[in-house]
């Protein structure tokens, strides 16, 4: 047995920063083309429905300024698509 049983723990060596590597060019179009996808793609489930709602409400607001409104237009085209 050696006198050294108490050694305590190892030291941990301070992490070295490896210099990271310079990208391609086609590695970059490659993220900024992600990128762009990722956020036209969550621009358009917020844009499409505030766009279909406000072109309701423009119908809407139409039809309501001529003295209609969609329910009755849907009625009259059936009246007349059942020969009344």
């Amino acid at each position: 047995m050696t006198t050294d049983v108490q050694q305590g723990s190892l030291e941990t060596t301070p992490a070295t920063a490896t210099p990271a590597a310079k990208k391609s060019w086609r590695e970059q179009r490659r993220e900024r083309r992600k990128r762009r996808i990722w956020f036209e793609e969550m621009l358009g489930w917020i844009l499409v429905p505030v766009i279909l709602f406000s072109l309701y409400w423009i119908v809407d607001g139409f039809l309501s300024a001529m003295g209609t409104s969609p329910s009755a237009i849907v009625a009259g085209v059936n009246a007349m698509l059942a020969g009344h």
